[in-house]
């Protein structure tokens, strides 16, 4: 039988990458069995699940490409089989009221006298002994059901056959056990998966960085490469790929390759991924993305197309966050900002600079400039003033550019131009050398 998986959220108003790495698994699994992914709203916390705060979940899944097979449950709606559940608990002995530090009358759901025991797809077998179980409250004094029964009542109607979910959710799942059979229906599986980790092994939080799945999109991350990065942290296809399709995650996708260790989220790893996907996108989608970046900036407005245009062929492939157009200003301007004092110092404040650049300023004068030409005249002047083979090429993107790094520097100079780089070389030689 196809298994039935589902997705059961508490919607926050902020959608932690933990929790959709979740639901991302869920959905892997049910497609590449042939199986179902549902969704379960769990809104019974009315102050924290707005409507707001559900459509920044629904969008978050929806961006990401994670659909869900019917119309997602609300558990709000069905307090009243929540309720009937625990009378039927009260009705078979297995459940009691009790007035609980003088608050009023509780539900109290009664632990089998006996082992706790269920088998993990990850873990295998998990016990819990009996003297280390305790009863615990499922229906609060004031007629709310609590947590545990809602979940265990909605699996059993929504006739979930698997519930993956993460490891924090281990000691909720001996009581889940118990409530199944005391409703008289058989547990589903269970897998628990590793929690996502920071570089000292906590739990992964805001305080670490980018934590939620707004904050990757505001930053310009791209929803596929986000998928591809969360599908591998925690998860390995069996060999060494690194950049996967949809549809090779869901054919690779088994809960055997699912790690049993905790996942260690690596930002640098995923801005690489991001840029491997940036530099597969249609030239028309990345100037258009970047053209907003820059109509964010004072001078992006005064950029004409054409130039525009040479600089994203150029830059594409180099760009891993949209956002770094901002850094692209030297291209568009007459003379760029050399406010990288690191760099100014590192790569113009050094002997011989200075008399390399006024010299380079004379070769590039004349003759063609191209690539090959840049290139030619660079080596030619290395020579000349005693400098070793590519030594001059820091000294020469920080005179031209202002910045440490970029792209291909013959390719930068030959976009720039003759006239931009010579004034640029000049101001540089003669104002911020020695």
């Amino acid at each position: 039988m196809a298994p039935r998986v589902r997705f059961a959220p508490s919607p926050t108003g902020h959608v932690h990458i933990g929790n959709i790495r979740v639901a991302l698994f869920n959905w892997l699994y049910a497609r590449h069995e042939g199986g179902e992914f549902l969704l379960r709203i769990e809104d019974t916390d009315r102050e924290r699940s707005t409507p707001e705060a559900i459509e920044t979940l629904l969008d978050a899944m929806r961006w990401l490409g994670l659909d869900w097979d019917e119309s997602p449950v609300y558990q709000s709606a069905r307090t009243d089989a929540h309720l009937a559940a625990a009378d039927k608990l009260l009705a078979d002995g297995v459940a009691v009221r009790e007035d609980k530090g003088g608050k009023g009358e509780c539900v109290v759901f009664k632990m089998p006298d006996e082992d706790m025991v269920f088998y993990d797809e990850l873990k295998g077998e998990l016990r819990k002994k009996k003297e280390d179980t305790s009863d615990f409250v499922i229906v609060r004094s004031n007629g709310t059901p609590v947590f545990h029964l809602a979940n265990v009542v909605d699996d059993i109607a929504m006739n979930i056959s698997h519930v993956l979910r993460g490891d924090d959710h281990i000691e909720n799942t001996y009581r889940h056990v118990a409530l199944f059979r005391a409703l008289g229906a058989e547990p589903p599986r269970y897998a628990h998966f590793p929690m996502i980790v920071n570089q000292a092994g906590k739990p992964y939080s805001k305080r670490d960085g980018d934590a939620f799945v707004g904050d990757f999109r505001a930053k310009g991350f791209l929803s596929q490469a986000l998928f591809n990065y969360l599908a591998l942290l925690g998860w390995s296809p069996g060999d060494d790929r690194e950049k996967m399709t949809r549809e090779e995650m869901v054919e690779a996708f088994t809960l055997e390759r699912v790690k049993n260790s905790p996942a260690q989220m690596d930002l640098q790893k995923l801005l690489h991924l991001n840029g491997l996907y940036m530099a597969d996108l249609p030239a028309s989608d990345f100037m258009a993305r970047a053209r907003r970046v820059l109509a964010a900036c004072p001078w992006g407005a005064q950029v004409s197309d054409a130039d525009f245009e040479r600089v994203c062929q150029l830059m594409q492939s180099r760009t891993k966050l949209i956002a770094q157009a901002e850094e692209w200003k030297y291209f568009f301007s007459d003379m760029p900002d050399y406010d990288d004092e690191k760099a100014v110092r590192k790569g113009l404040k050094k002997d011989g600079v200075q008399a390399a650049l006024t010299r380079l300023v004379c070769e590039l004068e004349r003759g063609s400039f191209d690539e090959a030409s840049i290139e030619r005249s660079i080596r030619e002047v290395e020579r000349a003033e005693g400098i070793r083979e590519g030594k001059l090429n820091f000294a020469i993107r920080v005179a031209t550019t202002g910045t440490a790094t970029g792209a291909g520097l013959y390719e930068t100079l030959a976009l720039l131009g003759r006239e931009r780089t010579l004034v640029r070389l000049r101001h540089a030689a003669n104002t911020l050398c020695g």
